[in-house]
């Protein structure tokens, strides 16, 4: 039997059914389930029946020798789809049964067949990383790549990123480009070979949000676990809450801006936004990467903020209103003496920071500590970041809101 036969494997009285796949070892079959799912067994434990054989070529499978050309219309807007890596701008490699990223407009159309026939799509690789390996390099090549795609007249982006830190990025483009048509960013939370993968619903709604009229940072992800709608969320005020769910993002503060209806294909806003062609087209890319972000938490070793010293800036994820031990203030005073941006969010999901109610709050003022507002912890880390290499004033432009991640009233909407 070889790889791409169809095999009937039975083992301690459990029987699986589908396409035999390539190993890595002599002692263990793998088999592509029909539902999608590779399972790997001991072939020593196991009794093997060909069923069918070469049911999948895999040697060609992966090849594009089955692609067609993207024809343009001309009648279409065109959405330029930027890829970072993540899951969803991956597709099944059937030679070895792994998911991999191989990306272009053609690879996209294969994956996702729905987004034929809603724009003229041009494909564009930025990365090809695992999104906890980003860092302020990518989003500034990220933000130059977004930037040429509109300006050679992309009339929509769709960013494809892994969702882990999904919001950081999303976060900082807000801060380093003025926008005239939406740069919409979206994941998929499971792989295309699984069943419950949500990569052609959040691809599917991401374009339609890219040739809407809200021409801001978004991030478009599953509404609920059903397959009936994408929220749409400004991207410095989104946060991914939840590990696996499908529906793990969440606008904190507020409801969402907006929502794609995955039937209709209707994109409806209930917020006040940015229109298209409000603004002109511009950039803004640098940054400096000499900001930290640090969770205080109670006996935390004073060494740890210390270790510190020198940073450009540093965003603490403070307890309530925005407070830490006591005994660290004169360290805090020390590192903004020496020239340190020390910025305060909260590690609470809503509210403000105010530093004037309770005499730690006063003291954190008096040693120089400026009031983050309710900017999430993640976004003031970014916003540090290109505050520190753009702005006249870094105080007042962290107090002031600038892409919409500060709120005037913080307001549960629930």
């Amino acid at each position: 039997m070889n790889a791409g036969d169809r095999v009937r494997v039975e083992r301690d009285d459990v029987t699986y059914e589908g396409v035999l796949m390539p190993s890595t070892t002599a002692d263990h079959l793998v088999v592509k389930l029909d539902g999608g799912y590779n399972v790997g067994i001991d072939r020593a434990d196991a009794d093997t029946e060909l069923l069918e054989s070469d049911v999948y070529d895999v040697e060609s499978a992966s090849e594009a020798d089955d692609s067609s050309e993207v024809e343009f219309d001309e009648d279409l807007p065109t959405i330029s789809l930027i890829s970072t890596g993540g899951t969803i701008a991956s597709t099944v490699d059937y030679r070895t049964g792994a998911v991999t990223a191989q990306f272009d407009a053609e690879d996209v159309l294969r994956a996702v067949p729905d987004l034929a026939g809603r724009a003229n799509y041009r494909g564009r690789v930025v990365a090809n990383i695992l999104s906890e390996n980003m860092d302020p390099t990518i989003w500034r090549e990220l933000a130059e790549a977004v930037h040429e795609e509109i300006e050679a007249g992309a009339d929509g982006v769709v960013v494809m990123h892994g969702t882990d830190t999904m919001q950081y990025t999303a976060s900082v483009l807000a801060f380093m480009l003025d926008l005239p048509v939406p740069v919409v960013f979206t994941g998929s939370q499971r792989s295309a070979d699984r069943p419950s993968s949500d990569n052609v619903m959040n691809a599917v709604c991401a374009v339609e949000a890219a040739k809407a009229d809200c021409a801001e940072v978004m991030v478009c992800m599953h509404a609920s676990e059903a397959d009936d709608a994408c929220a749409l969320h400004r991207g410095t005020r989104v946060r991914k809450n939840h590990t696996s769910r499908r529906d793990a993002f969440e606008t904190v503060g507020a409801e969402p801006l907006g929502e794609v209806d995955y039937d209709s294909e209707a994109v409806t806003f209930r917020r006040e936004y940015q229109s298209r062609g409000e603004v002109d087209l511009d950039i803004a890319p640098d940054l400096d990467p000499e900001v930290e972000l640090l969770k205080f938490a109670p006996g935390m070793d004073p060494a740890m903020l210390e270790s510190l010293a020198g940073k450009s800036g540093l965003v603490i994820e403070g307890t309530g209103l925005g407070h830490v031990h006591t005994d660290l203030i004169p360290t805090l005073e020390a590192m903004v003496d020496d020239g340190t941006t020390v910025v305060m969010t909260s590690q609470c999901l809503e509210g403000r920071v105010c530093d004037r109610v309770y005499d730690t709050g006063r003291d954190l003022l008096d040693a120089g500590v400026v009031e983050g507002e309710d900017t999430l912890p993640g976004t003031a880390y970014v916003k540090l970041m290109w505050v520190l290499a753009n702005a006249d004033s870094v105080p007042e432009a962290m107090r002031t809101d600038l892409a919409g991640e500060i709120q005037d009233r913080s307001t549960p909407w629930q």
